[in-house]
């Protein structure tokens, strides 16, 4: 599915397109994003295409603040937890490593045999809202999923004060 179909329809009239301001700031992001992804268009069903043969990509995660800390989660389907590599550098946490996935696909019939091999990095960094000691992190890894917990530091925790919303 090209990504120029995510664009939300704001006109009745492509003439209308044309005046909103961020039209083109839209479709050209939207050519950009096709122009990085359109080597994922080939390859197997089976591997996420946010997995390149040939480079760095960007595993998907979910960040979620508590009241304790901040919960980093990652999917890392089909990598080893000896190939992660998590790295904190004052209040940047990066998740990196190597992904290599091998398919193997045979019809005895037609003789068909094709096996591929992939290959490639990851990286992911997340600045923060604090810095947190490397030894307080804690990680866990799991059916392809990894959980990072960084817990927020006292001066944090202090810091934080709800604010009152008003009726005028």
């Amino acid at each position: 599915m090209a990504l120029r179909s995510l664009l939300p329809f704001r006109g009745s009239r492509s003439s209308d397109l044309m005046l909103d301001p961020f039209f083109s700031l839209q479709r050209d992001v939207n050519r950009a994003f096709e122009d990085v992804f359109k080597g994922f268009g080939s390859m197997p069903s089976a591997m996420p295409s946010v997995w390149g043969g040939n480079g760095v990509a960007a595993p998907k995660i979910d960040v979620k603040e508590t009241e304790k800390g901040i919960e980093i989660t990652a999917e890392l389907p089909g990598v080893d937890e000896k190939d992660i590599e998590l790295e904190l550098d004052d209040d940047v946490l990066t998740i990196k490593g190597e992904k290599k996935l091998e398919k193997e696909e045979k019809d005895e019939k037609t003789g068909y045999h094709l096996m591929e091999r992939s290959y490639g990095s990851f990286a992911r960094s997340l600045r923060l809202p604090f810095a947190v000691k490397s030894e307080a992190v804690t990680a866990e890894f799991d059916k392809g999923v990894l959980k990072v917990t960084c817990p927020k530091p006292a001066e944090a925790v202090a810091a934080a004060k709800k604010i009152q919303i008003q009726k005028r």
